[in-house]
């Protein structure tokens, strides 16, 4: 008999997958939000990065022609120089304090952002900045060390300058394939990557395989226009699943 914590890690495991597949961010939020409450957050955090990290850059192919490394480039910076203080921070915070604060902020954030398409407001867009874009990178990269979530703030932040499908997508999505690199680095160099950490992956391996295949079908069949709703709906559901 399969025991549960391997039924509940091939189901979340299959959900992040569809939806980093089918959005290009939301595997470790979606992940989280499952595992969390069957699994210590120190074999959370290593599955959730290298499960992203084998999605992310299995799907890459689907925006690569949209990808500008000179957009990236700051974010990248500032998500190399976080990484390693969000792992050090592994080890003395309760990553499950992190993971309902970053909840809070998806569930405020993708309700305003909805409300604001539903009542049809225009919302103010930012232009930003490189300094700004590598103090996202900063924080997003320290969140990546200290349990996967590179992708959330990096995620708004692109919403918030009004950017929309593959010009969204070729931004965070290649961030957060870097950040994951790096983490999981970090994280086996910290020890946190152990024998039952690479069994679990294993187990998984054919359900991210499959959901993210699934994923980046569905993601060839959403319109332009119905990407964003997309994106605030997957933001809104990963953040529910973090407080709960």
């Amino acid at each position: 008999m399969i025991p549960p914590e391997y039924v509940v890690l091939l189901a979340g495991c299959f959900a992040a997958a569809f939806a980093s597949g089918m959005a290009g961010f939301a595997f470790g939020l979606v992940a989280a939000g499952i595992l969390f409450h069957w699994l210590p957050p120190q074999q959370v955090a290593p599955i959730v990065v290298f499960g992203s990290l084998l999605i992310q850059f299995g799907t890459l192919g689907a925006i690569w022609p949209s990808m500008r490394w000179a957009v990236l480039r700051p974010y990248v910076i500032g998500g190399v120089v976080g990484t390693p203080f969000g792992i050090l921070l592994l080890a003395r915070i309760e990553p499950q304090v992190i993971a309902v604060a970053i909840g809070l902020l998806l569930v405020g954030y993708s309700l305003w952002a909805l409300s604001g398409m539903a009542l049809r407001r225009n919302l103010p867009l930012l232009r930003g900045s490189p300094g700004a874009d590598a103090g996202i990178g900063l924080a997003s990269g320290i969140l990546g060390g200290l349990g996967g979530f590179s992708g959330p703030i990096i995620t708004i932040w692109a919403d918030l300058k009004g950017l929309r499908g593959n010009e969204a997508r070729a931004i965070f999505q290649p961030f957060i394939v870097v950040m994951q690199a790096a983490a999981a680095i970090g994280l086996v160099a910290g020890g946190f990557f152990d024998r039952e950490v690479a069994r679990m992956l294993l187990v998984a391996l054919p359900a991210l395989l499959l959901g993210g295949w699934l994923g980046v079908k569905a993601y060839r069949h959403i319109p332009a226009t119905g990407f964003r709703l997309v994106l605030l709906g997957l933001l809104l559901l990963s953040g529910i699943s973090l407080l709960f």
